[in-house]
């Protein structure tokens, strides 16, 4: 029926304990959804079925930060919510990962004031730069599998002090917008 049936009942399995470590993180990555604007709807319709992120072992969504390990800042962040933000971050279990949802989350976006962080970056240490305004659930999911080909890869960087490093990776755009359907043209005719 499974591995169990497909092996002797003698038999046995190696493999490096970091292996298996970073096995079972990549595949059990918890998110905490900070979602503050439109960007949060994408992310919803990232847990539903038509695209499914339960695939990649993301589908338990904690909103408790005890019990998360990637923090996905989605939509722009006010001054006033920075220091609650923060927060979640620190109480976060290690090692904690963070996703940069659009551009208001990742440069303020078009919301250049003095009420609005001017990118998550500033304060937080950003894993993953998801663009788009919104962006589309398919690249939530890409920059997701990059934080999971960074654990399975054992590449995660550290300092001297033994902290995790940010990992900095921007992902680019998977898809190509559709033409317009009839062209448009202004003047006369």
């Amino acid at each position: 029926m499974g591995l169990e049936a497909a092996m002797p009942a003698d038999s046995f399995m190696t493999t490096q304990i970091n292996r298996l470590i970073n096995w079972a993180r990549r595949s059990s990555v918890w998110p905490m959804p900070f979602a503050t604007a439109c960007c949060g709807i994408e992310l919803m319709s990232t847990a539903s079925s038509r695209y499914d992120l339960a695939r990649f072992g993301a589908e338990v969504m904690r909103f408790s930060p005890r019990q998360s390990d990637l923090l996905i800042v989605a939509g722009r962040i006010a001054v006033k919510m920075l220091p609650v933000l923060q927060r979640i971050y620190l109480q976060m279990c290690e090692p904690k990962w963070v996703i940069s949802m659009g551009a208001c989350a990742s440069t303020g976006g078009v919301f250049d004031t003095y009420a609005v962080v001017q990118g998550v970056d500033q304060f937080l240490p950003v894993d993953v730069y998801v663009p788009g305004c919104p962006p589309r659930p398919e690249m939530l999911l890409e920059g997701i599998m990059a934080i999971q080909r960074i654990i399975d890869s054992e590449n995660i960087p550290y300092d001297g002090e033994g902290r995790r490093l940010p990992l900095q990776v921007a992902m680019e755009p998977n898809y190509e917008p559709r033409p317009q359907p009839a062209e448009v043209s202004i003047g006369a005719t």
